[in-house]
């Protein structure tokens, strides 16, 4: 048996766009369903609102979201949670900043760390904190001498 866990973003109106957004960032596909298409809201103002969605990628990123049901309480919270995103490809990572750098209140710049060759944090357009970072690279064991045979 193997587990995984996915990130799951919870909005109030604003599950569409930003699962659009964050596919256009990674380069992920959307999947969704609205209240509408379920059935699950006799409201029209509800319709095309999210129910269920995630973006996926082919590097294996998911992220969830959809957007509260009717009635629900939606309270983001201030530093309730990061997505944190570690990569080992430079190119791709600052690509990943780039796009969700659109519209985000920078809150660490994207630059050298005590941690990382890249590291930096960000509030996007809606109110979400990624934390990106670049794998330090990983020094090479040095080979360990054969102990000679005790006599």
């Amino acid at each position: 048996m193997s587990i995984e866990t996915t990130t799951h973003i919870n909005f109030d109106g604003q599950a569409r766009e930003a699962l659009d957004f964050y596919a256009a960032a990674f380069g992920g596909q959307v999947a969704a369903m609205t209240y509408g298409q379920m059935g699950a809201s006799d409201d029209p103002a509800w319709a095309d609102r999210i129910v269920w969605g995630q973006v996926a990628t082919d590097a294996g990123l998911r992220v969830m979201a959809f957007d509260v049901w009717p009635g629900q309480p939606h309270d983001q919270g201030a530093n309730a949670f990061y997505l944190y995103v570690h990569g080992d490809d430079t190119a791709e990572v600052e690509r990943y900043w780039a796009a969700l750098s659109e519209g985000a209140e920078i809150r660490q710049p994207l630059a050298p760390s005590a941690w990382a060759p890249l590291a930096g944090q960000l509030r996007d357009r809606f109110g979400v904190i990624w934390a990106l970072d670049v794998a330090a690279p990983q020094e090479e064991a040095a080979p360990q001498e054969e102990a000679a045979p005790q006599g």
